[in-house]
């Protein structure tokens, strides 16, 4: 199956059975302070979970564009990807009666009667119930599991205890407490906060060695298991005193989409899959190496490259901070592991084409083709300058020093980029090794946590925080932009915004830098709006009929459908601003204060940068 028949499938079959198909959300979330990247289906769906009613519907299912960081060095193995897409069916405020059995259903009826996995290798995971938080054994998941079971002529034994037995007494069904099985957003049950919706969850495994160790369960370490996907019944909500169950529960289905694939494969390898398979053999071509003579590099390679093209579509281009440091790693990454399978020339761009030309359901991508290529050209041409320079800089050093310390072979990685592995390389071909080698994880450390003291409340997403006084920055910025365009032009754009409790920082393009006059206009408009008790408010509309109707909005192309629109509007009707946002504001401007601009620079080529305060 290739990954647009697998796409079609899912989406085909939810449709089938009464979902509405959204699109993918952007890789970068706006105004989420909780991540820099989009991370799970679950992620864009959470204001609906919460309560807020979905503009088309209450069943919805999508396939998501996901990126994680946590596994970068991880990725070299069978299964872990940066990239990958996620499967989701969503019910909010579900019927209590059958939402269970629907959803269970739905997702045996399409892995087993329409993809055909074999529902031998499959297993499932269920909640055990907590005696200690009072809340029950999800009695009617292992109910409906085992009905489905049965009616393909399998026993399902519940296996009660799986990390004493595995498998070892025949065991299909197996309970964990709220580790393995609950979900909330804040993880454990324990640290909920009250009025959060949570619960129970059951997974989905594959079984690729029927016949392996018996004490392996599907959350043993054993790469016997492949999860291939999630169901999330969110039907207890948090209070005072403990758990309440939902009147009206919610869903949330999630699979990952490679996954699948590697179960429909039957090789544990999801590198092995169709979404990997072209571009594999491009890269065999530019290597001139097979598949299975480097793994890990080959892995590496593919992964990255597909991930780096996904975000720089998104606009996350390699930079030194934030989501473009991501990029950029990535891409060095790969371009390293490219040099030790013996690619010596640029690569990168064209295997990304590969990937570009094959995403036909991202129609984003296939749009920004060019930029992305040339953005991979420009970074691939930069980081092997960047090697010639580093180990120019470590030659000067051998001939000063007569040695290198781990130290100072995180000193070239952190001043030049060269990586440790390379500084390795260059030393044993001049005949010299690292010395006190574990100096370079200590000196790593030591940067890893001033990195972390820097950044303790940097913003992701834009908002270091959702507090009262961010919030109202985050609305101020609305204010500025508007003021902007206006004193400016219409030309100006949003290109970005560091939004704490303290300051707004916030980049436009502009080519010139402000005038005092200018700039005073700009602060102006901004007070002026704020004096007039301007009401904030929202609403949700087509995509198209924002646009049309001149809704201030930056990345058009990687909204959904349906966006939310926030109008700032005094009560005589004027419109201060109205712009597209999914982030926090406030009622109305006269509880702003009055709004300072304190600096006003340039923040690169064609950028300038406004910092701004609020002075009560």
């Amino acid at each position: 199956m290739t990954p647009n028949q697998l796409r079609e499938s899912y989406i085909g079959y939810m449709k089938k059975i009464g979902a509405s198909q959204v699109p993918s959300a952007s890789l970068l979330p706006e105004n989420d302070p909780s991540t820099l990247f989009t991370g799970s289906g679950m992620q864009p769906m959470v204001p609906y979970l919460l309560g807020e009613k979905h503009p088309i519907g209450n069943e919805i299912t999508d396939i998501q564009k996901c990126l994680r960081t946590v596994d970068i060095d991880e990725v070299g193995d069978m299964s872990h990807l940066t990239f990958f897409e996620m499967t989701g069916r969503w019910e909010f405020g579900a019927n209590e009666d059958n939402y269970k059995k629907k959803q269970i259903d739905a997702i045996w009826d399409w892995q087993i009667n329409e993809l055909g996995i074999d529902p031998h290798r499959l297993y499932i995971s269920a909640f055990k119930g907590s005696e200690e938080l009072h809340i029950e054994r999800d009695t009617e998941t292992i109910r409906l599991w085992s009905e489905k079971f049965k009616a393909v002529g399998i026993e399902p034994v519940v296996e009660e205890e799986p990390y004493k037995y595995g498998t070892s007494r025949g065991g299909r069904i197996f309970l964990y407490g709220e580790k393995e099985n609950w979900w909330s957003r804040a993880g454990s049950p324990l640290d909920m906060p009250v009025g959060e919706p949570g619960g129970p969850d059951s997974e989905m495994f594959y079984d690729f060695e029927p016949d392996g160790d018996s004490l392996d369960h599907p959350a043993s370490d054993s790469e016997r298991f492949l999860e291939i996907g999630n169901n999330v019944f969110m039907c207890y909500k948090k209070e005072k005193d403990g758990f309440v169950k939902m009147k009206n529960p919610n869903i949330d289905y999630g699979g990952g989409l490679e996954r699948v694939a590697t179960a429909l494969n039957g090789s544990r390898d999801i590198y092995n899959t169709a979404f990997f398979l072209n571009a594999k053999q491009k890269l065999v071509e530019l290597s001139g190496k097979k598949y299975t003579d480097d793994l890990k590099s080959f892995r590496i390679i593919l992964d990255h490259v597909r991930a780096a093209a996904f975000l720089i579509s998104d606009g996350a281009e390699p930079a030194n901070n934030d989501v473009g440091y991501v990029t950029r790693r990535l891409l060095r990454r790969a371009i390293r592991a490219g040099r030790k399978i013996g690619i010596q020339g640029i690569f990168a761009g064209e295997l990304a084409e590969v990937f570009i030309d094959e995403a036909t359901a991202y129609n984003d991508l296939i749009a920004n083709k060019k930029k992305v290529l040339d953005v991979i050209n420009k970074e691939e041409n930069l980081f092997r300058k960047t090697l010639q320079q580093g180990e120019t800089e470590i030659g000067k050093h051998l001939k000063s020093k007569g040695r290198v310390t781990g130290a100072e072979a995180f000193y070239f990685y952190e001043t030049y980029g060269f990586p440790l592995e390379l500084t390795e390389e260059f030393l044993a071909e001049n005949g010299y090794r690292i010395e006190e080698k574990e100096s370079f994880t200590d000196a790593a450390k030591r940067h890893a946590e001033m990195s972390r003291t820097a950044s303790a409340g940097k913003f992701k997403g834009g908002l270091a925080d959702q507090s009262a006084k961010t919030t109202a920055l985050h609305t101020a910025a609305h204010l500025l932009l508007a003021g902007l365009r206006k004193v400016l032009g219409e030309h100006v754009m949003q290109k970005g915004s560091n939004i704490t409790a303290e300051r707004l920082r916030f980049d436009f393009n502009h080519d010139e830098k402000l005038t005092p006059l200018q700039l005073s206009e700009v602060e102006k408009f901004v007070n002026d709006a704020i004096a007039s008790k301007a009401a904030v408010s929202f609403s949700q509309l087509p995509k198209t009929e924002a646009k049309e109707n001149g809704v201030s909005g930056n990345f058009w192309d990687r909204y959904p459908d349906i966006v939310k629109v926030y109008t700032i509007r005094d009560a005589e009707g004027k419109i201060w601003s109205r712009e597209v946002c999914g982030g926090p504001h406030v009622e109305n401007t006269e509880c702003l204060g009055r709004f300072r601009i304190v600096k006003e620079q340039s923040s690169s080529a064609g950028v300038r940068r406004i910092k701004a305060v609020i002075d009560k």
